[in-house]
């Protein structure tokens, strides 16, 4: 018995030290077929098309492609396939209404608790509007940093996020509390709110944001129309701390966003090697210029002008913002034809928050209103994969690229509006939405 035992025992340990390779078994493959793609490689639709996915990418795409044998099917009739949508402007942690006084109260009774689960419901609307990538470019409490990593582990539903931490700024510019009393909201803010004087701060402050999580650094190049005491076009860094703010970002393998109304110091950005002009209102010839031999990107914005023009002329601003709105709005679609007859690169952005999340799209129309194809307004969704750094694994549906796919009604070439009508949504190959599947 005593050797039958130890028999057993050795028996046991070695099937532990070297036990049976078991085959992983993969997921069957799911073909993802529709009337329409759109695949933003070229400016055609493509008919019939099927889409391959296994697990997270994409392995095949194009039109009457076989389906894999034992694959799941997701037949979407007819609808236009596109590449999962990217928003390079967003600010998940906050979200305005028509009451700008009110929206002001109500954010200084509101716990961090309270705005991190509200901005869970953003996160997940607009998910489900087609924006499967997001760059959110300021935020407050490090409710962005917890948002992005809740939706990287599965916790909450939401689009991929690129964070910015606290935006830099100057004191007593846009990204700084003005227009209020002295210790009104506590302590001077300092670096670790991104506010800072010098080259030697700004480096600091970049580093600061990096050490807590940040992306990507966004900075105030330029005063900002929601803001009370700064003049919306007025520059508010000298040459040299924004030369430090590129320099120590790219060192550290960061990309860069300045908010910039005005071209002057819209200007001042783009010598330092900025690589995005968030807004771009009152962008001159020479500002253009700039851009374009740089390779520098703009993302308008349009939409968010749209919102606070309508909240400025139904006088729902106090007076300072609502004359900083009127002006920015009027010099907005000069400025952006300017940039788009001259060749720059448009990534696509909406500033979402100022105007309510979900509603992303219609920067889609507006791109259109204002000059571009049907079919350029779909590419800036590749080109924000571009700025993002992402254009290897986003921005378009081939192979090898991930599994970022959403469906809309009908063909957005003849109709862009259709992009606001999304009615699948597939990241990284789950499936986040599908209203014929209902």
């Amino acid at each position: 018995m005593r050797r039958v035992l130890t028999l057993a025992l050795l028996a046991l340990c070695l099937s532990t030290a070297h036990p049976i390779a078991r085959q992983s078994v993969r997921p069957p493959a799911i073909a993802v077929k529709a009337a329409r793609m759109f695949d933003g490689l070229s400016d055609s639709i493509i008919a019939d098309a099927v889409i391959i996915v296994e697990g997270t990418s994409i392995t095949a795409a194009g039109p009457h492609l076989a389906v894999p044998p034992g694959s799941s099917v997701i037949d979407l009739g007819d609808v236009t396939l596109l590449p999962g949508f990217i928003d390079a402007h967003t600010h998940l942690s906050d979200e305005s209404s028509d009451d700008w006084n009110a929206d002001t109260v109500s954010g200084l009774r509101r716990t961090v608790a309270e705005s991190a689960l509200r901005a869970s419901q953003f996160a997940e609307r607009t998910l489900l509007a087609g924006f499967t990538t997001v760059r959110d470019v300021g935020s407050s409490d490090y409710i962005d940093v917890g948002l992005r990593n809740a939706i990287r582990a599965g916790v909450i539903p939401g689009p991929r996020m690129l964070v910015a931490v606290h935006a830099l700024g100057a004191r007593g510019g846009h990204c700084d509390n003005t227009g209020f009393p002295y210790h009104r909201f506590g302590p001077e803010p300092g670096i670790e709110e991104g506010i800072a004087t010098g080259p030697d701060q700004f480096r600091d402050a970049v580093r600061f944001q990096v050490k807590y999580g940040a992306d990507v650094i966004k900075v105030c190049a330029t005063g900002g129309v929601l803001s009370l005491a700064d003049a919306v076009d007025t520059p508010q860094l000298t040459q040299a701390e924004m030369d430090a703010i590129v320099d120590e970002a790219h060192r550290l393998n960061r990309r860069t966003a300045a908010h910039a109304h005005g071209a002057a110091g819209a200007k001042v950005a783009i010598r330092a090697g900025i690589d995005s002009i968030e807004h771009g209102s009152f962008l001159d010839d020479e500002a253009v210029g700039m851009m374009k031999e740089r390779g520098t990107f703009l993302v308008p914005t349009l939409m968010a002008g749209e919102y606070v023009a309508g909240k400025a002329s139904d006088r729902q601003y106090p007076p300072e913002i609502a004359a900083k709105a009127r002006a920015a709005v009027a010099a907005r679609s000069g400025a952006f034809k300017r940039a788009l007859d001259a060749g720059v690169k448009i990534a696509f952005g909406t500033d979402s928050a100022v105007s309510p999340h979900g509603r992303n799209a219609q920067e889609f129309g507006l791109l259109v209103s204002n000059g571009m194809t049907p079919a350029g307004a779909l590419h800036t969704v590749f080109a924000s994969a571009s700025l993002l750094g992402l254009e290897k694994t986003l921005g378009t549906i081939a192979a090898g690229k991930l599994a970022d796919i959403v469906a809309v009604p009908g063909d957005p070439l003849k109709d862009i509006t259709a992009t606001e009508r999304v009615t699948f949504v597939m990241k990284e190959g789950k499936v986040y939405r599908n209203d014929k599947g209902r």
